[in-house]
Formats: C-alpha cells, sequence, structure tokens
C-alpha cells in the first residue's frame, strides 16, 4: 500500500527530475553541431548480414507508421558488438525505436499513450492546484523532445531498448515496459526494485562499453555522437550528428533547417488540454 509519505516523495521526486530534463534540452539547444552527412543504415538489414540475433518491436508507429530501424553508418559496428556481448550473457537485444522523421516526433506527443498519460501524471502533480498547459508541455518536452535539435532520434543517432532472456523470451525486469512514464522512468528512479535497479545498471554499463551514453531521464534511451553525448560526457567538442532528413531509400540525409523550431507550440497543447477538459472535467 502506497502511503501518503510515499506519494508525496514520488511527486517529489518526479517533479524534480523533469525540472531537471528540461534544463538539460535548454543546454541541448546550445549545443554546437558540426553535422557532416554520414548516411543512415538499415539495423535490421546489418544484424541479418552479421548473424547477430536483435529483436526489432513490430509495434505499429504513430498513425500507424512503421518504425524505421535506421542508425548512423559509423555507429552500426558498435551497434552490432553490443547485441553480441548481451547475446554472450544469455540476453536478446530488442530495439523498440530508431530514427524519427520530424512528424514521426511532433505526432508522438499527441498520442494518447503519450500525451493523455502525461496530462493525468502533471494533475497528479498539482494535487488539485489548476492544471496549465506551460507545465504540460515542459513535462513533454522532457520526455518527448519538442525540437529537431533536441531529438536525437531525428539525428539517427538514438535507439530506444528493451532487453529479452534468450531462455524464454521474457523481458528483463528494469521496473516498468517500454513506453513506461512515470516516477519510475528516471534511470535512478528509487521506486523500482533492487533487482530492476541492477538490470537497469548492468545494461547501461554494458551499451557504454560501446560508446553508447544513457539518457539519465528514461531508462530505454541510449545515443552516441550526438549533443546528449557531448553534454553528459562533458566533451569539449561539436557534437558530429545533428537533426537530419533522411532518403531511407539510400541512407542519405540533409541537414533539417530551423532545428530549434517547436515541434508542437504552447498554443497546440492549451488546445489539446481544452479538448480533453471538455471530454472529461477533471473529478471534484
Amino acid at each position: 500500500m502506497t502511503t501518503p509519505s510515499d506519494s508525496a516523495a514520488r511527486r517529489d521526486f518526479w517533479a524534480r527530475r523533469m525540472d531537471e530534463a528540461y534544463a538539460f534540452m535548454q543546454r541541448v539547444r546550445q549545443q554546437p553541431v558540426h553535422e557532416g552527412g554520414e548516411p543512415l543504415r538499415s539495423l535490421v538489414e546489418a544484424a541479418q548480414s552479421a548473424g547477430v540475433e536483435v529483436a526489432f518491436s513490430s509495434r505499429p508507429h504513430v498513425q500507424g507508421l512503421p518504425r524505421l530501424y535506421f542508425l548512423r553508418e559509423g555507429l552500426v559496428a558498435a551497434f552490432l558488438a553490443a547485441a553480441r556481448e548481451m547475446a554472450g550473457r544469455g540476453w536478446v537485444m530488442r530495439v523498440e525505436d530508431g530514427f524519427r522523421t520530424r512528424d514521426m516526433q511532433r505526432q508522438l506527443a499527441l498520442q494518447p499513450y503519450t500525451f493523455d498519460i502525461i496530462r493525468e501524471r502533471v494533475r497528479w502533480e498539482l494535487e488539485g492546484q489548476p492544471l496549465t498547459a506551460d507545465l504540460v508541455l515542459r513535462r513533454m518536452s522532457a520526455l518527448v523532445a519538442n525540437a529537431p535539435q533536441v531529438g536525437t532520434h531525428m539525428a539517427g543517432s538514438a535507439l530506444d531498448l528493451s532487453v529479452l532472456d534468450r531462455a524464454n523470451g521474457d523481458e528483463i525486469d528494469r521496473g516498468g515496459s517500454y513506453l513506461e512514464l512515470s516516477e519510475l522512468t528516471p534511470m535512478d528512479s528509487p521506486f523500482v526494485s533492487l533487482a530492476a535497479q541492477a538490470n537497469r545498471a548492468a545494461i547501461t554499463a554494458l551499451m557504454a562499453r560501446h560508446g553508447f551514453v544513457a539518457y539519465p531521464w528514461e531508462f530505454w534511451h541510449y545515443s552516441r555522437g550526438d549533443a546528449y553525448e557531448a553534454i553528459l560526457q562533458g566533451l569539449d567538442q561539436p557534437a558530429r550528428y545533428g537533426p537530419v532528413d533522411v532518403d531511407l531509400a539510400t541512407g542519405q540525409v540533409q541537414s533539417i533547417q530551423a532545428p530549434l523550431e517547436q515541434l508542437n507550440s504552447l498554443e497546440e497543447i492549451a488546445s489539446r488540454l481544452e479538448q480533453a477538459l471538455r471530454v472529461a472535467p477533471p473529478a471534484r
């Protein structure tokens, strides 16, 4: 049973970590990037060609679109090496998400399984205080990047991962499954079991051995060569992968113009909130 003090601790942790993530996103907006035009490569084809066991989520993306399992060409060898190491310890890497187009990223924030959950999480955080579009947008921006510059999936440098037990196909316990959006989401959440914490740490250490850094505010997101790595690792050099548009037939990329432009405006979020409240007014 959750006690009042436990609920307060969970609210405080959620609010503090989401504020930290939002502040981090503001730093990412300022991070220099020298995009070199390195193409993307299909991870499905790479794994098949290399004979490396990797699972890929079959769930459709936003609007029923297929997921785009692509990564920068220079990261594919590290990806395969990480998958091999997982297989060596009886695990199977499952890629949940890879490259996202701008429209996929924009729409992801508006789907019921993200927007509605984040909205209700903010309502829970506020404990009866008025719900504001500004706070919903801040929390959403911490979990679903709201500009190409801060969305490393749009740079082709990020992966969302789950890990399976090779023996039985069960998901390795990390205290929640992809796409958990709660106080359990930050990598260092104290509200998951010790076993789940140990699994998070083991997976993060394994990915780090192959150069991938964990996004501290989501336990499934890993990337390399982008603005996240530059900041989290304290690198004194520009990131080499920035947000791009991609020709998926060839893998060729082109830098996104206006990378700091918001994908979803405050006005759009306010409109969505107003619609939601008309359908389901808050309980009194």
